[in-house]
């Protein structure tokens, strides 16, 4: 799966590669490689959930977006170049989603008004 990171990771700078393929590949390959994690892995089951299931699901859909040339020469330039396990864009992206999340609810509260039990 590590390996498959790295290809959708290559394949996303691929002039090649179509824009929505290229979009989820980004997005996948900053959720993999990212030391932060979307839901943090102390929430039980729902921890460990997003990297069981939410990974998986996106590599796949992007592999099958990817044209076939794409992903046999992103494949082997993933295979020739080590892998990084960490990076530093990657979790400045899951922060960057974090935030807008967070400012959409403060959004959405103060739209609602005061709060009122």
């Amino acid at each position: 799966m590590k390996q498959n990171v790295v290809a959708v990771h290559i394949a996303a700078r691929d002039p090649r590669t179509p824009l929505l393929a290229k979009i989820l590949a980004i997005a996948i390959a900053a959720y993999a490689l990212s030391p932060i994690d979307l839901i943090p892995d102390f929430i039980p089951v729902l921890g460990y959930l997003d990297d069981l299931i939410i990974l998986p699901i996106g590599l796949i859909l992007v592999l099958r977006l990817l044209p076939p040339e794409v992903l046999s020469s992103a494949r082997e330039q993933a295979g020739a170049h080590p892998s990084r396990l960490g990076s530093y864009r990657a979790a400045a992206f899951i922060v960057l989603i974090w935030l807008i999340l967070a400012a959409g609810i403060v959004a959405w509260r103060l739209r609602l008004g005061p709060w009122t039990p």
